[in-house]
């Protein structure tokens, strides 16, 4: 088996980091597409995660000391395991339950970014956390005022559009990385 060189290594890493970074993107294209879709494809994801919780709380509940912290961990375990069942079996409850947590979190986030850049005022490039904690409020309050309806394309398009952005960033990254190494390359020929 022929050994490989170290840009050999990098233009295959590279290769299949571009690759990865297209299937990210066209998968985010079918997410904006069709938002509801990839929201409750989220969602189960989630719940099969709260699930999968549960079963690690109950498989600790036999290794922790004392018949309280047993008993305790055992119906947390329980607990995590209905609920992300639950989940699963009702998923558009699941989209909307998790829009509205979405929206909450928009307008904590939003609140704080302003209540920090009144905070860093005077340093110069401050604005920029203004400019995001009032978007990010206006996309919270946005959110939060067409519940449950927006519950059809928030989740969905939020993450499409996430998954567009680092395909391309991937990509991007990864096409500079293989130049940086083509130029070294030839520089060292």
């Amino acid at each position: 088996m022929a050994q490989n060189t170290p840009v050999e290594m990098v233009r295959h890493a590279s290769t299949i980091s571009i690759l990865w970074g297209v299937l990210l993107i066209v998968f985010g294209m079918f997410a904006v597409a069709s938002p509801f879709l990839a929201a409750v494809a989220v969602s189960v994801v989630v719940a099969w995660l709260i699930v999968l919780a549960g079963v690690v709380h109950l498989m600790l509940a036999f290794r922790v000391h004392g018949a309280g912290s047993t008993i305790w961990k055992v119906l947390v375990g329980i607990a995590y395991v209905c609920f992300g069942g639950y989940l699963i079996w009702h998923p558009v409850l699941s989209v909307a339950s998790l829009t509205l947590l979405l929206a909450s979190l928009f307008l904590i986030e939003g609140i704080l970014n302003i209540i920090l850049y009144v905070k860093m005022r005077p340093i110069h490039g401050s604005s920029w956390m203004l400019v995001d904690g009032i978007i990010t409020l206006l996309l919270g309050l946005m959110i939060y005022m067409q519940w449950p309806s927006s519950s059809l394309w928030a989740i969905g398009t939020l993450v499409g559009v996430s998954m567009i952005f680092s395909g391309v960033a991937r990509v991007m990254m990864s096409l500079a990385v293989r130049k940086a190494t083509d130029t070294l390359s030839s520089i060292a020929a």
